[in-house]
């Protein structure tokens, strides 16, 4: 029997997140990333979703290829999905979208059904579980940031030097809004994910215009509004939009490879603290809510000889996190859900076809450090002694106060170098290669190698769901 909906959209009242009755919500969640939007480091494959998926397209043909993509977004999310996550006591699923499954490129002013088929399906599964959905849009074309995740194939976030590309978007927000109005287990839209504007001006334009046109259809469902370079800066933000919350991206350095050790000390406390406090600085000044949209820690796998004592530190630091919003009360939303075994909540298990087929493949990926998620070069002298004399070049040839000047700045030329020559250019090549693992395969092996994805056939990260089940059962006050 399905439960029923809310009697109202959830709304913005002061600093809290209210329901009709103007009782308190405080959205507790995950994201489903690597489904409707994949990543590189959530599936295996290298570089760009959509490079990847002309290589597939390439060595399986049309019916083979439709086939398995279609029973991998099938498999990847069903109600037993939404039953795990409302076991442990959750109450929001965020759903990151690739604007491609509504909009072909080259016929972009026709909004596709499949979309909606299929975003439907996953609103409709968390719906029956008690759960709110947030419906974000995780790639725009021309690419709203300079990260893999935007799904461009390149380094640059044209998205905001062509006004066609902007009202493209606009369109496709209207189309969406007109499609959910009413529709109460939605909690709303987070219009942008992680935007990365160079000019600090051109993100909270693009707010205003897109907030205007889906009040127009949709006047009712809150709207979460992700800080600038990647959700992690609201300097420049000049004002509050009503009925919006807004959005920060909370990861912590110490949670990847490459940061300290987390022990708990009071110094790396008070570091988590800051990082957070001048996340949420625009928020506290304004009185409006608080969504973490993401964060969360990678975990070792059993390749590591301390990989035990690696994950005990990773528990720790995240649930450090989770002392700090509660603190403040704060909405959030951890990424992720379902990979294949580096920061989910479930894992592909090692043992299914899936990750067996392509065992090989991915060892020689994590060896050439292709994903900017959890590269461990530390790990990998050798290769990590490739890219240095090229990072030297440039510190070289180029005067001080220019070389880290490319934004965002926070990379530093060596994240510009890594993004073009490892993340871009070398893994565009390797998706032939990824492909290849998949020639031949017979439509029964294809539906095998999708079925990996199901719940029933993954394995569940307990000590992380643990600690998530836990913070969930804390109710704000």
């Amino acid at each position: 029997m399905a439960l029923q909906a809310p009697k109202a959209c959830l709304r913005v009242q002061g600093t809290d997140i209210v329901d009709l009755d103007g009782n308190r919500v405080i959205l507790k969640g995950c994201a489903t990333g690597g489904h409707t939007n994949m990543e590189n480091f959530i599936t295996g494959y290298p570089g760009h979703e959509t490079e990847m998926r002309a290589a597939m397209l390439g060595v399986l043909g049309r019916e083979k290829y439709d086939f398995f993509f279609d029973k991998f977004l099938e498999y990847f999310f069903t109600s037993s999905d939404a039953k795990f996550l409302a076991s442990l006591g959750i109450n929001c699923v965020r759903i990151p979208i690739n604007y491609r499954h509504f909009m072909d490129d080259l016929n972009p002013s026709v909004i596709k059904p499949e979309g909606f088929k299929l975003v439907n399906r996953i609103v409709d599964a968390c719906a029956a579980e008690g759960l709110y959905t947030i419906l974000d849009m995780h790639t725009f074309p021309g690419g709203q940031n300079q990260g893999w995740h935007c799904d461009t194939g390149i380094h640059k976030a044209l998205f905001w030097e062509f006004k066609d590309l902007q009202d493209r978007m606009v369109n496709l927000w209207v189309e969406i809004a007109k499609h959910y109005q009413g529709n109460t287990w939605v909690a709303g839209y987070n219009p942008m994910n992680e935007p990365g504007d160079p000019d600090h001006v051109n993100l909270q334009a693009f707010y205003r215009r897109v907030e205007k046109a889906i009040r127009e259809v949709d006047a009712h469902h809150i709207l979460f509004l992700d800080g600038n370079t990647y959700a992690m800066d609201f300097s420049a933000f000049k004002e509050v939009l009503p009925n919006c919350v807004y959005a920060i991206h909370d990861y912590a350095t110490m949670g990847f490879p490459a940061g300290e050790p987390y022990v708990g000390s009071p110094a790396q406390k008070e570091t988590l603290q800051k990082s957070y406090e001048r996340k949420v600085e625009f928020m506290k000044a304004h009185g409006v809510p608080i969504w973490n949209g993401e964060f969360g820690p990678v975990y070792a796998s059993t390749d590591y000889a301390d990989h035990d004592k690696i994950n005990s530190q990773r528990y720790d630091l995240l649930g450090q996190q989770l002392t700090i919003y509660r603190k403040d009360q704060i909405s959030w939303s951890i990424w992720l859900y379902k990979d294949i075994g580096f920061m989910g909540m479930v894992h592909a298990d090692p043992n299914s076809p899936y990750v067996q087929l392509l065992k090989p493949f991915l060892a020689k990926k994590k060896r050439l450090g292709l994903d900017k998620w959890g590269r461990d070069d530390g790990a990998n002298s050798d290769v990590a002694s490739v890219y240095a004399p090229v990072i030297q070049h440039f510190r070289d040839e180029i005067p001080a106060e220019f070389v880290d000047g490319r934004y965002p700045q926070v990379w530093r030329v060596e994240g510009h170098i890594h993004r073009v020559l490892r993340e871009t250019l070398f893994s565009e090549i390797m998706c032939g290669e990824y492909a290849s693992y998949f020639a031949g395969k017979t439509l029964d092996e294809l539906d095998a190698l999708a079925a990996s994805f199901k719940i029933e056939n993954c394995v569940k990260r307990d000590g992380l769901n643990e600690i998530l089940r836990k913070d969930a059962a804390v109710k704000g006050v």
